[in-house]
């Protein structure tokens, strides 16, 4: 068998695609919380930052772990978050990260992807999650040390809008 064939051998239990389905049930087994979007892709908050689950590829062989720092700095910030995430990138192994900007405002997402086309074990797929999610949040913290003024501003914001819907909801 040589380094490169599709000839491994399968682990004990066997090699499943990883799919939202079995994705939900590992969640679901673990009892970690999520959500699902209209187009039922799964996604949730760890430390009030959105993560999502992907699937691409021709039959959905990438598995992707996407995170999205979700302070948010004005466009006057991006030389500063760029060198940031520059600096990560080419010191980090995990998450690769990226720059976007949105109506004014730079958000920064942390990425780990996957080739699962032979399949995985449900070991792998929760590595996978684990990895992608908690070196996302080793970033995230990078930069809310880097913007504290920022952080401070988008936790106000959350709590107001908490509070709001929760007296909505009383009035309802």
């Amino acid at each position: 068998m040589g380094f490169f064939t599709k000839d491994a051998a399968v682990p004990a239990g066997g090699l499943e695609p990883v799919s939202n389905e079995r994705l939900a049930r590992l969640f679901d087994e673990t009892e970690i919380s999520y959500g699902r979007d209209q187009d039922g892709d799964l996604g949730g908050f760890w430390d009030d930052h959105l993560f999502q689950f992907w699937h691409a590829g021709e039959n959905g062989e990438f598995f992707q772990v996407r995170g999205r720092w979700t302070r948010g700095v004005p466009e006057s910030e991006l030389p500063q978050v760029l060198d940031i995430v520059n600096r990560w990138n080419s010191e980090k192994i995990w998450p690769k990260a990226y720059v976007e900007v949105h109506d004014g405002q730079v958000f920064v997402y942390g990425e780990h992807t996957v080739d699962y086309e032979d399949g995985a074990t449900d070991n792998q797929v929760h590595l996978h999650v684990r990895t992608g999610v908690a070196t996302s949040l080793r970033l995230f913290e990078h930069l809310d040390e880097q913007f504290p003024e920022h952080v401070a501003a988008a936790k106000a914001k959350l709590e107001a809008e908490a509070a709001a819907a929760e007296a909505a909801s009383d009035d309802a």
